[in-house]
C-alpha cells in the first residue's frame, strides 16, 4: 500500500510539473481544477520543498494566529474572494456545534471547524514575490481559508507556529474523501408557505433566520422566492454593482460577507475603488480587496427580517445551484437600529429595479 501511495504522489508531482512548464501564470486552484484533483491534494505534491503540513489542532493554533501581527485574511467560495487585512486578536473557540469566532473590526469571522480538516505552511511564489501563507483545507481537498504574511507580519513568529504545529506525517499525498452532495430543497408544494410567513414576520433576530430555514425544510433561495414581497424581492442578478457603486459614492458604511461551508469572514466599513475588469467586479481598497465573478452570479435579492432594533435590510446574491455566494449589508450592531442611508440606497436599488 505505501509502494501505491509514493506512486500516486510523485505521478500527481510529475504532472503538475509539466503542467506549470506549459502554464507558468496558472494560480494552484485552476491548476487542480485542470488536473482533475483538489487544491489540497496538488498542494501536498510540495511538502518538504515549498509546503509543511501541519497538525489539525485548530483551536489552539486560532488562538496562536496573533502572534502572527497584521496578515491578509482570504475566504473564497467557487464565485467570490473576500480579502481582509487585520490581526487575529481574541480568539473565541470553547463554543458549541464546534464553532469559532474571531470578532474585531478587521479580522471578523465565524468559523465551522466541522469543516477544518487539513493545514499546510506554504510559500506561493506570485508577481509580488515570494508569499508566505497558512493554508486551511475542507475533507475534499478544497481551499477554506489562507492566511498571508504581510510586510507588517512577524516572520519569526510564523516560523515558531510551523515548527510548533509541524506534522510527523510529511508524506507528499494528502488523502481526501468527497463530501455528500447538499440536499435538494423540497418541492414550493410541500412547504407550510403560510406558516413559514407567519414565522418569519415573528423575528425578532436575524440570527433565528438559519433555524427557520431549518424548521420548515426550506432552501434559502427558495424561502426568499416563497416569503411574499413584503420580506423579499427578486432583483437584477448584478445589483451588486448597483449596491457596491452607491455605497462608495454615498460613502455608506457597509458589512460584506462572504463564505463555505467551514467559514464566514465579514468586511465592515466603507468601500472606495471599485473596478470592473476581465469579468471581475472588485474591490480594491487597501485593507480589504473583493472579487466577484459576475458570469457566476445567477440571482439576487432584497431581504428584509424583522428584528427587536427593526427591519434589517440585505441584498442577498446566489450562484446556478442555488446557494447564497455574497451578503450585503448596511453597518450594525444589536441593539442599534439599521442606518437610514444604506436603506435608502436599497430602496433606491428596488425603485431602478421595477
Amino acid at each position: 500500500m505505501e509502494g501505491a501511495t509514493g506512486t500516486r504522489s510523485i505521478g500527481l508531482k510529475k504532472a503538475y510539473e509539466e503542467f506549470k512548464k506549459e502554464n507558468p501564470t496558472t494560480r494552484i486552484r485552476d491548476a487542480a481544477a485542470a488536473l482533475g484533483v483538489s487544491e489540497g491534494e496538488l498542494l501536498a505534491t510540495s511538502v518538504g520543498e515549498t509546503a509543511v503540513r501541519l497538525r489539525p489542532d485548530f483551536k489552539p493554533l486560532l488562538h496562536d494566529l496573533h502572534s502572527l501581527g497584521r496578515v491578509m485574511a482570504l475566504t473564497r467560495n467557487e464565485e467570490v474572494v473576500h480579502e481582509r487585512k487585520g490581526v487575529y486578536e481574541n480568539a473565541q473557540t470553547d463554543l458549541p456545534h464546534k464553532m469559532a469566532l474571531f470578532v474585531n473590526p478587521d479580522i471578523d469571522l465565524r468559523i465551522f471547524l466541522n469543516g477544518w480538516h487539513h493545514a499546510f505552511a506554504a510559500e506561493v511564489e506570485n508577481p509580488r514575490g515570494t508569499m508566505r501563507s497558512i493554508q486551511i483545507f475542507d475533507i475534499d481537498g478544497t481551499a477554506v481559508h489562507k492566511i498571508y504574511l504581510t510586510d507588517e507580519s512577524d516572520v519569526n513568529a510564523y516560523k515558531s507556529l510551523i515548527d510548533e504545529y509541524r506534522s510527523e506525517d510529511q508524506s507528499q499525498l494528502l488523502e481526501v474523501r468527497s463530501k455528500p452532495e447538499p440536499s435538494k430543497d423540497l418541492p414550493d408544494s410541500d412547504i407550510d408557505v403560510e406558516g413559514f410567513r407567519k414565522a418569519w414576520s415573528e423575528l425578532t433576530d436575524t440570527h433565528d433566520f438559519f433555524p427557520l430555514l431549518r424548521k420548515f425544510k426550506v432552501g434559502r433561495r427558495q424561502a426568499l422566492r416563497l416569503a411574499g414581497e413584503e420580506f423579499a424581492i427578486e432583483v437584477p442578478e448584478d445589483s451588486f454593482k448597483y449596491v457596491l457603486n452607491e455605497a462608495r459614492d454615498r460613502k455608506v458604511p457597509i458589512m460584506v460577507f462572504v463564505g463555505n461551508g467551514g467559514i464566514i469572514q465579514i468586511h465592515t466599513g466603507k468601500v472606495a475603488n471599485v473596478i470592473e475588469a476581465r469579468g471581475w467586479f472588485n474591490v480594491m481598497d487597501p485593507d480589504f480587496n473583493l472579487h466577484i465573478d459576475q458570469e457566476r452570479v445567477d440571482s439576487a435579492f432584497i431581504v428584509r427580517k424583522p428584528t427587536e432594533d427593526g427591519t434589517v435590510t440585505s441584498l442577498e446574491i446566489f450562484n446556478r445551484e442555488g446557494r447564497d455566494i455574497a451578503l450585503f449589508f448596511g453597518k450594525r450592531k444589536p441593539g442599534i437600529p439599521e442606518r437610514e442611508d444604506w436603506r435608502e440606497l436599497i430602496a433606491d436599488l428596488e425603485a431602478a429595479s421595477r
